[in-house]
């Protein structure tokens, strides 16, 4: 049986309600050339709050805090399972700079989100939620 690993996701809202999404490298092993919310692995000893500020400064050079939990999603992978925490994240200083993982970024409405090609994670998220974030 294949073990678990931890990904965290950061839901970040701009002024306008809008979400920060990053589309995946055309050669990421899992959904690649789709959308997602930023964040990544969570390493091991590694507190997940510190990964995902870790996560989010890496992949957008964004500084954040950590606030609510927003959903937990397990995907199930050919060469892998994972158990994906998605947590509001707060005041995001800085601009976004994408890291080499993607290739993109939007802010985007739930409605613009829901005619991308998005994440399996993220599928997962807005079906659990209702489509509201």
């Amino acid at each position: 049986m294949k073990g678990y690993g931890l990904t965290v996701r950061g839901v970040i809202k701009n002024s306008d309600g809008e979400i920060l999404i990053v589309k995946r490298h055309p050669k990421s092993r899992t959904d690649p050339e789709m959308w997602e919310l930023p964040g990544g692995k969570v390493e091991q000893g590694e507190h997940f709050a510190d990964a995902l500020v870790r996560e989010i400064k890496e992949e957008t050079d964004l500084d954040v805090e950590v606030g609510d939990f927003c959903e937990a999603v397990q995907n199930d992978y050919s060469h892998k399972r994972t158990v994906q925490l998605m947590m509001y994240l707060e005041d995001a200083k800085g601009n976004v700079k994408i890291s080499e993982e993607h290739t993109g970024f939007m802010w985007a409405s739930l409605e613009k989100i829901k005619t991308l090609e998005i994440s399996t994670s993220l599928e997962k998220l807005l079906k659990k939620r209702n489509y509201e974030l």
